[in-house]
């Protein structure tokens, strides 16, 4: 087979991983309903059935990353293929929402194995910057086709067969995965294999697994257990911080952040994300519980925000190729401030023509989001650490992604009086995210910032990074 085809055919086989997981996602989020009602679910439990998967995700990301560049890459993705697939299934069968929630910790195993390495995979394939830059471009194509899917085909899936249906049809997707991988997928690892960093490990699990137990349980525990919760986050980061920086070969590299444009990209991502976890959580529960559609009409009612996002996100990947990731990012901040704006004062009687609009500008701004963050950290380190790269990416979107639900979640159970998905405070949640990402997308990308990377990266490689 010719290398540039070859190339194309390891592109789509690491981005069927990536539909899988992001299909995942989006479907998971529009069967919430259904699953309160057939396992009698409360609405913290139902925080958990996203934040148990997106916790252990986000927790063993930057472990597996470094670990898929010591032992291999193809082999560590395929590990995490079958791990997905065997959670997928026992979630299809789970008869409680409490096993629920552990068969989802399980699939998160498998999926920090996935995106991430899949990514190093695709970086050290496509090693030219603008055709790096396209593959990026097309790997965010995926994504935002993944959430125009999902919604629909969840629809379908779940008024059709029940909402186990959801997780069952992963399996024989990460089947067909598998063998891909086999076939056409190369063997690669860094040249000087990193150390494992238990003790950073077990650090960034204590971190992300209190905050977000005190955010999410805080209110029904008490003011004591709140107060506690965070103390111990605060410890643990203010442990892991000097521990990190003294270590060979930490687990995070903290000498990166020295570089402006990638901590932005890493702030970028926790706002932008923590802005699609509250957005999608909330228009869930908005479409189905407040306006009363089913399933398949609540799915259809967001079909034209994920087609824009599937349009934006090539069309990103271009632009961050050829003119930086300002642009890119400016629109993006935009684009989710304004939905916000626009949704922060819907109810039960607003017109669905209003509420479209507001979607419509959230799928611009998420549609150009994505390349600038993943090409930012991809290109803002050595090729031999793109699985360590991309896995700080990918963690911070799940960090994102985990304080969405949890804090959005905590304000709807909080505001009992208010019909699900409305009000003003969860809106202006969303869009102050998106300003905050308009903001990073100034300041990162300006002249003091691009010279912090070009220090950064004369003391540590010769390839600046991108964004």
């Amino acid at each position: 087979m010719p290398q540039p085809v070859r190339r194309r055919v390891v592109l789509a086989t690491c981005c069927l991983s990536l539909f899988m997981v992001g299909l995942d996602n989006t479907i998971v989020n529009l069967a919430l309903p259904s699953i309160r009602r057939e396992l009698g679910a409360s609405v913290s439990s139902l925080q958990w059935t996203i934040d148990a998967y997106t916790l252990v995700l986000a927790s063993l990301l930057m472990l597996s990353g470094s670990t898929a560049d010591r032992i291999g890459r193809r082999r560590t993705f395929q590990t995490g293929l079958a791990l997905f697939s065997l959670g997928s299934l026992l979630c299809g069968i789970a008869p409680s929402i409490g096993l629920l929630v552990a068969f989802r910790a399980l699939q998160a195993i498998g999926g920090s194995m996935l995106n991430p390495v899949a990514l190093s995979i695709v970086a050290n394939v496509f090693t030219d910057p603008r055709d790096r830059a396209r593959a990026i471009g097309v790997w965010a194509a995926v994504n935002g086709l993944s959430l125009a899917v999902g919604p629909v085909l969840g629809g379908v899936l779940v008024d059709w067969a029940g909402w186990r249906s959801i997780f069952w049809i992963n399996v024989p997707v990460g089947i067909a995965t598998i063998v891909l991988t086999a076939v056409f997928v190369p063997e690669s690892r860094a040249p000087r294999p990193r150390r494992l960093d238990p003790v950073g490990q077990l650090l960034v699990i204590v971190l992300l697994a209190s905050l977000t137990y005190g955010i999410i349980e805080g209110r029904g525990s008490g003011t004591s257990v709140v107060v506690g919760c965070f103390l111990v986050a605060a410890a643990a980061l203010a442990v892991l911080l000097p521990y990190e920086r003294r270590r060979r070969d930490p687990l995070l590299e903290l000498r990166f952040f020295r570089s402006v444009p990638f901590s932005g990209a890493t702030l970028t991502a926790v706002a932008g994300f923590a802005a699609l976890s509250g957005f999608l959580f909330l228009t869930t529960l908005y479409l189905q519980e407040t306006r009363g559609f089913s399933v398949l009409h609540a799915g259809l009612l967001t079909l034209p925000m994920a087609v824009l996002t599937a349009l934006g996100a090539p069309l990103s990947g271009r632009l961050t190729g050829a003119r930086g990731p300002r642009l890119p990012l400016l629109v993006a901040g935009a684009g989710i401030a304004a939905s916000g704006v626009v949704l922060a004062g819907i109810g039960p009687a607003t017109p669905i023509a209003w509420v479209v609009t507001g979607y419509l500008c959230f799928g611009i701004g998420y549609g150009l989001l994505n390349a600038p963050i993943t090409n930012a950290a991809v290109s803002g380190m050595p090729r031999e650490q793109a699985g360590l790269a991309a896995a700080v990416a990918s963690t911070s979107r799940q960090v994102g992604i985990s304080l969405g639900v949890a804090v959005i979640g905590a304000v709807v159970a909080a505001d009992v009086g208010t019909p699900p998905g409305t009000g003003h405070a969860v809106w202006a949640i969303v869009a102050g995210c998106g300003v905050l990402v308009f903001v990073l997308g100034l300041v990162t990308t300006g002249r003091w910032a691009l010279a912090t990377a070009a220090r950064v990266n004369g003391s540590d490689h010769k390839s600046a990074p991108v964004a």
